[in-house]
């Protein structure tokens, strides 16, 4: 067994991380995690030392660790701490080719009776295509990738994303057991209302 140094970090979220330095295991553990219970270090501890040496990881450990950090509690105290430590980079909503803004809006009237606030609407720093858009609830913030940005890209694609991301401002994540919904029925359901679901979908599959 190598040397281990285990300490409570203030990360923006709740992450663990193991790392092997000099011959010595290096662990940190989420502050958010100070005062948990025994049972749910000890599966954090195996959950981390099976990565560490590629090996499986006990799936009743790792459920007991999600279901403990999915809790309404531990819920509140990581959104709290994602606001106050996490960086959030709000460029503009208006692109070269599309507003943000003027797309939310005309998507809120059409499918939402013009019911939901609008939070802050930019594009991505980058022209990220591994993540074509997201909601961070914790910045209450639609972000949308800047490779959308352009004049060949058709509209409806665009108005695809925003309205994805809308719905999960309308349906946010819920824990079914251990595990987190983010796309439940009645998500997909109203997604499939979008006029051009399928070609939008075509679209960002040949993307």
């Amino acid at each position: 067994m190598p040397e281990l140094r285990v300490e409570f970090f203030s990360f923006a979220n709740v992450n663990n991380t193991i790392r092997m330095r000099e011959g010595r295991l290096l662990v940190r553990l989420s502050d958010l995690l100070e005062g948990a219970p025994e049972n749910v270090i000890r599966a954090i501890a195996h959950i981390l030392l099976a990565k560490m040496y590629r090996r499986p990881i006990d799936t009743e450990r790792a459920a007991r660790y999600r279901r403990y950090v999915s809790t309404q509690h531990m819920s509140r105290k990581a959104h709290l701490v994602r606001q106050m430590r996490g960086r959030k980079r709000i460029l503009s909503a208006q692109g070269h080719a599309y507003d943000l803004d003027g797309i939310f809006d005309d998507l809120n009237v059409r499918f939402f009776h013009g019911l939901l606030a609008r939070p802050q609407m930019t594009w991505s720093s980058d022209c990220a295509r591994n993540r074509l858009g997201h909601y961070d609830p914790a910045h209450n913030a639609i972000v949308v990738s800047r490779i959308f940005d352009h004049p060949r890209v058709p509209q409806y694609v665009v108005e695809y994303i925003v309205y994805h991301e809308m719905l999960h401002l309308k349906h946010p994540v819920k824990l079914r057991g251990s595990r987190r919904c983010v796309h439940p029925v009645e998500f997909q359901a109203e997604e499939r209302l979008f006029e051009r679901f399928e070609d939008a979908k075509e679209f960002l599959k040949r993307l």
